[in-house]
């Protein structure tokens, strides 16, 4: 039987505000990460650069998704306006043709987000914690929504370099969250006796934000701002007291980082203690998980991320009646 095929829509991020949940996409992803992934099904992220500009690729085929596909990201540097653009776009595996476009700029912040929380929920102890949080932007925003979709969280620490964005900040936390949450001094202070630690904000001089003498035994990091060889955020004593270090993609994580290049050049072997996101979910891991005590998961993202809750998202929205049907039509070459 032939199915029908209905013409590709569009997903705006004012749609997927409207329709994204946390707990949905934490769900998702922990389902996702559960099973086997191939290599190929996820292969590393793309970029192609010229003249000042660039263009990112992130494809990937989630195992058990209705949809794959890829996102693409890009900036011309000479443009009179310069600016980045994202765009997810879903194939559907049912009918071989394109199912949608997702705005992705939005997306992007809650799957990184929505992914630290579902690692949180196997790293963190369960019960009530207190959170501090370095940084004030829409990533450190998104996570603590996100964690609270997780835990029970008693109080919410905040530090940003500037007095004022960390008062807001921790005013919009109270406002939006109902959980008390105030502005400390110095990071050192917010993450004093913090049980979930959240580092989302580089210092402007790639120098580290979060030191390991100041985390009470047992607290979980997770870090989310270092990325690339060149960006900091963590000192080399936050890597050293980690007994297990949790990557959502551990090449990247391990190699390309600039934390864990300098953890490595300051000696300590950070391969004897990685494993998988993967391997959390599955379970394949649940004895040295069960054995650690300090735990950090260190993120990069990645597109099968992108692919689980941009796919959320439109399904969500198709229900919303939210999604707009593009009046176009793809020539398909037949197989």
């Amino acid at each position: 039987m032939t199915l029908p095929i209905s013409p590709p829509v569009f997903i705006s991020s004012d749609a997927a505000r409207a329709v994204f949940r946390w707990k949905d996409a934490v769900a998702a992803l922990q389902a996702t990460y559960g099973q086997p992934v191939a290599a190929s099904a996820v292969p590393p992220r793309t970029i192609a650069s010229s003249n000042g500009a660039w263009l990112r690729a992130l494809p990937a085929m989630p195992p058990g998704s209705q949809y794959f596909g890829a996102k693409l990201m890009g900036m011309a540097g000479h443009a009179q306006a310069p600016g980045i653009d994202y765009v997810i776009a879903l194939f559907d595996h049912d009918t071989s043709r394109i199912a949608g476009f997702v705005d992705g700029n939005l997306v992007t912040g809650f799957r990184t987000a929505a992914t630290s929380a579902a690692a949180l929920d196997r790293l963190a102890r369960p019960g009530p914690a207190r959170l501090a949080v370095l940084g004030s932007g829409l990533e450190a925003s998104m996570h603590a929504r996100a964690f609270a979709s997780v835990r029970p969280l008693t109080e919410i620490t905040v530090f940003s370099p500037t007095h004022a964005r960390r008062d807001a900040f921790a005013a919009d936390l109270h406002r939006d969250l109902g959980i008390p949450a105030r502005a400390a001094a110095s990071p050192e202070a917010a993450v004093d006796g913090a049980d979930i630690v959240l580092a989302a904000a580089r210092s402007h001089g790639e120098r580290p934000i979060l030191f390991g003498d100041w985390l009470t035994p047992g607290a979980t990091v997770v870090s989310i701002g270092s990325t690339i060889p060149q960006q900091r955020e963590i000192d080399v004593s936050v890597v050293q007291r980690s007994d297990l270090i949790v990557c959502d993609v551990p090449d990247e994580v391990l190699h390309d980082t600039g934390d864990m290049i300098a953890a490595r050049a300051a000696g300590i072997a950070v391969e004897r203690v990685a494993v998988s996101l993967a391997d959390v979910m599955s379970g394949a891991c649940a004895e040295r998980l069960e054995a650690s005590r300090n735990r950090l998961f260190k993120s990069v993202g990645s597109g099968l991320q992108d692919i689980v809750v941009a796919g959320l998202v439109l399904d969500l929205a198709r229900e919303a009646g939210l999604a707009v049907p593009l009046p176009i039509a793809f020539e398909t070459k037949p197989m």
